[in-house]
């Protein structure tokens, strides 16, 4: 579990590769859930929670970045 704090301090890209690797391991565990060889259910749960932990901080980060009218 990444903490808030960890992700901001990535510039953008950083964050979107983040995104991109966790979205890689969540398809990786539900073909392993699939195929019956998961260990650790609740990594599901958090790799989700991660992706929108990071997804949420590249907005604040996109919005940020926007010139205020």
């Amino acid at each position: 579990m990444t903490k808030p704090a960890d992700v901001r301090a990535k510039s953008g890209d950083e964050v979107q590769a983040m995104i991109l690797d966790l979205r890689k391991e969540q398809f990786n565990l539900r073909f392993q859930r699939a195929t019956g060889q998961l260990e650790s259910t609740n990594r599901i749960k958090a790799v989700r929670r991660d992706i929108a932990r990071a997804k949420t901080i590249q907005s604040e980060q996109a919005r940020s970045a926007q010139p205020k009218t």
